[in-house]
């Protein structure tokens, strides 16, 4: 286990149910949220986030070519946006999405399946890669763990998190940011994930307890935590 960061400032995890998983407003609400959740990723670190965790593994299996499962990808802006900027780089990536609901996959992406995360839909070894962005802050503890190890079955190298990491001086920010945000449902939201989300040394713990071989995390720009879960020990295939 490695972790590059240890924080000493925390708050207490809070459960505040997000509007936009329940798909709670109008249409137009809902775009304007995930309009709004893809000009996050891409201005505050989501999207450079699960580049660099690719990147660290294309680099170790000395890979330029890689199939990736993205969990809770919605319509999969953050892999797309991933994919293209690695092409550029070198590095072909296959990605296939999977969401719960096939009406958040609506984006033309035929590698597209409506499934459950914590039983994924896949045989042992489906994919190089298992990753997920802004999603681990929803799930319990238990499982978190359930998650990764599911994850874990389905890929040959490793499960990748990118999530955001609870502090008090994140909340500060997005509350800060309130203006930026087009949709009510992301006024709500934002905090909310903030409040909910796991700090660094707590993911430590939980995948402490996970099937992972090697789990190695470091903290991204503004409060992105970058969390790398390989399946197999250096060396082993």
């Amino acid at each position: 286990m490695r972790t590059s960061w240890r924080e000493g400032v925390s708050m207490k995890r809070t459960i505040i149910p997000e509007l936009l998983d329940s798909d709670a407003g109008t249409p137009s609400e809902i775009a304007a949220s995930l309009s709004d959740l893809n000009r996050i990723n891409r201005w505050f670190g989501g999207m450079a986030t699960t580049r660099s965790l690719v990147e660290q593994v294309s680099q170790e299996l000395e890979a330029r070519s890689l199939s990736l499962l993205e969990v809770a990808a919605g319509a999969g802006a953050v892999p797309a946006e991933v994919a293209g900027a690695l092409a550029q780089a070198g590095i072909a990536m296959e990605v296939t999405l999977l969401d719960r609901a096939s009406s958040h996959l609506r984006n033309g992406n035929r590698r597209a399946v409506a499934g459950d995360a914590l039983a994924l839909p896949f045989s042992d070894g489906s994919f190089d890669l298992v990753s997920c962005s802004l999603f681990v802050h929803h799930l319990a503890p238990d499982d978190v763990v359930r998650f990764v190890n599911e994850g874990l079955r389905v890929c040959r190298a490793a499960v990748l998190i990118n999530d955001l990491v609870r502090h008090p001086t994140h909340l500060g920010l997005v509350y800060a940011g309130m203006p930026l945000y087009r949709s009510r449902l992301t006024r709500h939201d934002a905090p909310a994930s903030v409040r909910q989300a796991y700090t660094m040394n707590e993911m430590a713990d939980m995948l402490g307890k996970s099937k992972a071989a090697r789990v190695e995390i470091a903290r991204h720009f503004l409060f992105r935590m970058g969390v790398i879960a390989w399946k197999n020990s250096p060396g082993k295939k």
